[in-house]
């Protein structure tokens, strides 16, 4: 935490030292902005060009899912600007559906493509395969859960993100916990699967949506700013653009992964659900309505999933 804390400062301390900055700062508003638009705008021009002529356009497109899943952290912030409180009722039944779109969309955009690659490298091993990449999946997150300082969704019942030091552990967890998300759809749009990989996007950002939520509300009690809470909500969510790079090259670069990758992201998922999600619907006592919400997650992801043709 303190390394990461550090580290932190260290570059906010020269950005503010770059001349360049400082004379962009001096600006009136609207140039002041003008100018960081500019900027974002030729930086995405030359990742977005260079990935084009490096791979082809699904790998771009998924690159840009995976940037719009991970902005659904901030998106689903939003409704603390204007409420100063959520239902412990209503964020379980949030967090259910969440679970349960993230359950079908393993189910049926990683792991059976992930068998059919499978068999088709390697013919009746496929299942083998991407269930050794389950369990990897699955290690790489329990290893580090506990090697990584943070504290866990269940924090969330009964208000007890009380201090800074304890919002900040939770958002290192959602950080933590949103990178194989970002993985599962770069390796899915790496597989050429243009489909499942959208499916798959859509997924990761509606479970975003109240954990954008759980990140903002806190920090607003402890009296930030409420566009600055939705703001540190959104950074949680942009390490998802990591992931799917990543997993988007890996998988362009090494295609015979592809499988094991599969798995590994829908182990990594599957770990997050069981771990997180599912503990934090069950941790008030009344988990009734968060199970048929999760139900509802995944009937509508399932529906999703049949009714995308592309």
């Amino acid at each position: 935490m303190q390394v990461l804390e550090s580290f932190f400062i260290r570059y906010y301390e020269r950005l503010q030292a770059w001349p360049h900055y400082q004379r962009t700062l001096a600006l009136p508003p609207v140039q002041r902005w003008g100018v960081f638009a500019a900027v974002f705008a030729l930086s995405q021009i030359v990742v977005f060009g260079g990935l084009y002529l490096i791979f082809d356009e699904v790998v771009v497109i998924g690159f840009l899912a995976s940037i719009l899943a991970g902005l659904m952290t901030g998106v689903g912030a939003l409704p603390a600007v204007f409420f100063k409180d959520i239902s412990p009722l209503l964020f379980n039944i949030l967090l259910g559906g969440a679970a349960g779109v993230m359950l079908a969309a393993t189910a049926f955009s990683l792991l059976a493509p992930g068998i059919d690659f499978g068999d088709h490298l390697w013919p009746g091993y496929g299942v083998w395969v991407v269930a050794l990449g389950l369990a990897l999946g699955a290690a790489f997150l329990h290893f580090a859960d506990k090697r990584l300082p943070h504290l866990h969704f269940e924090t969330v019942a009964g208000n007890t993100l009380d201090t800074l030091q304890k919002i900040s552990l939770f958002i290192i967890a959602i950080t933590i916990h949103n990178f194989p998300e970002g993985l599962s759809v770069g390796v899915s749009f790496g597989s050429g699967d243009m489909k499942n990989g959208l499916v798959l996007a859509i997924a990761i950002g509606l479970q975003n949506m109240p954990e954008g939520l759980a990140v903002a509300l806190p920090l607003i009690g402890l009296g930030y700013d409420k566009w600055r809470a939705v703001a540190l909500a959104t950074l949680t969510g942009l390490v998802e653009p990591v992931g799917g790079f990543l997993g988007i090259t890996m998988v362009n670069l090494f295609s015979e992964i592809l499988p094991v990758a599969m798995g590994f992201a829908a182990g990594a998922m599957l770990f997050v659900i069981s771990e997180e999600i599912v503990p934090e619907t069950h941790a008030a006592g009344k988990c009734r309505p968060a199970t048929f919400s999760l139900v509802a997650g995944f009937i509508l992801m399932m529906i999703l999933d049949r009714m995308i043709v592309i």
